[in-house]
């Protein structure tokens, strides 16, 4: 679906399905350098459930026009123009990475509108190693290597995919070289500097559910524990195992947790 927000042109995924004001709604939100594809299986599902799908590629990725937005507060006012053009009520928002960060900011500026919330791979804050954002910052191709690596368990590093053929990591950074110049400095210099969620954390009073992995090395399932007690209405899955590539690496594991919640 194409829409235009400040005169400028976005894109969602709806599951190639009209949007029905008499269905629940759920917003899918990527993670820095990623766009709407990674949250395929998702989208296909709820979409067969009789859910409205929107998979947003966040402005400057994907198929919506730039730049990017430099505050995780300027993406979640985006989601809420987005959903406010759309003519829907309400909606649950499921984040991944950065997406998360988006997300929870959402549903602090945006009550009224988000009925859940779901956190796949995430901590609040969710601070950035310089050497990350150094090599990021000169679109060095190193910090797509490093998101990639850092971002997959070991498992994951050694093949990992359940359909035979296809290549875990490869496929990963295939889709961090398709993102613009400066947009993956932008999204991480984006999540380092989002500092204000840990405390508004408190006035989420949705469900919220953080799907969190064993062996994430990107957002430690150590680092949500903060978080996840701020927030009034929290439940926690770890997945085994698991990297920060939850959707790569435990795909219908994280599919059946969405599933309780949206």
């Amino acid at each position: 679906m194409d829409f235009t927000i400040d005169k400028k042109r976005g894109y969602a995924a709806t599951g190639n399905r009209e949007l029905d004001p008499d269905l629940a709604t759920v917003m899918f939100i990527h993670g820095a350098g990623q766009d709407h594809t990674i949250w395929v299986l998702p989208t296909r599902y709820f979409v067969r459930h009789q859910r409205n799908v929107l998979s947003v590629d966040l402005p400057g990725h994907g198929r919506s026009d730039g730049p990017p937005l430099p505050t995780i507060e300027d993406m979640a006012d985006w989601v809420i123009a987005l959903f406010e053009t759309t003519g829907l009520e309400t909606t649950a928002v499921v984040g991944h990475s950065m997406g998360t960060l988006v997300a929870l900011e959402t549903a602090v500026r945006h009550a009224d509108r988000v009925r859940a919330v779901a956190m796949v791979g995430t901590s609040v804050p969710m601070p950035v190693s310089d050497a990350l954002l150094d090599n990021a910052s000169e679109d060095k191709h190193l910090a797509l290597d490093m998101l990639t690596l850092w971002g997959h368990s070991r498992a994951a590093h050694l093949g990992g995919n359940s359909t035979p053929g296809m290549w875990m990591l490869g496929g990963g950074i295939r889709l961090l070289e398709r993102a613009g110049p400066g947009v993956v400095y932008n999204d991480l210099q984006a999540c380092a500097e989002y500092s204000s969620g840990l405390n508004n954390a408190a006035t989420v009073s949705c469900p919220v559910l953080l799907i969190l992995g064993q062996r994430d090395a990107m957002t430690p399932a150590r680092a949500a524990v903060d978080v996840s007690k701020a927030l009034p209405n929290a439940e926690t899955v770890v997945m085994e195992g698991s990297g920060h590539a939850l959707l790569s690496e435990r795909p219908d594991p994280v599919l059946d947790e969405l599933i309780r919640i949206v």
